[in-house]
């Protein structure tokens, strides 16, 4: 049995809690019937105790597993970790869709992504991460009496991510605390404006517009803040070529969108000016959480 999981990038600047895409950088969970219970750990944050052992996969499991079965079995499972931890591209919202998935695919119960979707909000209210994950492409998506509904359009293939990834983490919950509580009017219609704008860009494939719809006063400056050097990445992308630059999720990665000719050029003008970060480039994702029994 196997499932596998994509990375997001959400909000894409002023779609606050609404806008996500995937990206085909794949967490990879095998499962086995077993005898004993047994976890091994691949690959990101594998070196720490807690993530090697998936505390949060394994308890989101064992959960929706015995909701099923009405009972607990032993597996073995061996996870293959691609998705950077706590760095805004999504690594918590895959591991709730994927235990979620997993749980359905151990227990041979029939299942949707739809289904899985909203599952997942008893664990993620926000579904700007957890749609796409799911889905695959891009994203616009509410929720409305615990429910998430969503439309998704499929990314060209001749688009591409350059992913700027820092040193440091940043975690969701601190990042949303130095948010305001109130905004300005203007500052709300500036950014519901870009908000609506880019959803219909995308819709759309109007590319060359996103420079003006990925702009936002809701919360992208105030969180790029903590790491002052996101302002220069942004910067440097754009002028080389990016379609967009935005802040991943809360960060602190750093997400371009670009054409697949122009993507070796933005990567390298970034790791010249930023060596010790990580940079690369992904293709998009279309097709979100998938398994196999």
């Amino acid at each position: 049995m196997f499932v596998s999981v994509p990375a997001t990038s959400a909000n894409l600047g002023p779609g606050f809690d609404t806008l996500g895409l995937a990206i085909n950088l794949r967490n990879e969970i095998t499962i086995k019937p077993s005898r004993f219970f047994s976890v091994s750990t691949r690959g990101e944050g594998s070196e720490n105790p807690h993530i090697r052992k998936n505390i949060l996969f394994m308890n989101i499991f064992n959960k929706q597993y015995q909701k099923l079965k009405g009972k607990r079995d032993n597996f073995r499972f061996e996870f293959n970790n691609r998705i950077p931890i706590s760095r805004g591209l999504g690594s918590s919202s895959a591991v709730i869709t994927a235990a979620l998935t997993a749980s359905f695919v151990a227990s041979g119960e029939r299942y949707n992504k739809r289904k899985i979707l909203n599952l997942a909000l008893e664990y993620e209210p926000h579904p700007d991460n957890i749609t796409p994950a799911v889905m695959g492409g891009f994203n616009v998506a509410c929720v409305e009496e615990k429910k998430v509904y969503s439309k998704k359009r499929k990314i060209p293939e001749y688009l591409r991510a350059v992913l700027v990834v820092p040193n440091r983490t940043i975690s969701t919950a601190k990042s949303r605390k130095i948010l305001p509580d109130i905004y300005r009017k203007d500052e709300v219609v500036y950014s519901l404006s870009r908000s609506s704008f880019m959803t219909s860009l995308f819709m759309t494939e109007s590319w060359d517009l996103l420079k003006i719809a990925s702009k936002d006063k809701l919360h992208q400056t105030r969180r790029m803040k903590q790491v002052p050097e996101l302002f220069s990445v942004q910067k440097i992308a754009l002028a080389n070529g990016a379609l967009m630059s935005t802040l991943s999720g809360s960060g602190s990665t750093f997400f371009t969108l670009c054409y697949a000719d122009d993507s070796a050029k933005i990567q390298e003008t970034l790791e010249n000016n930023f060596p010790k970060y990580r940079v690369f480039t992904k293709t998009l994702d279309n097709y979100g959480i998938t398994s196999k029994s």
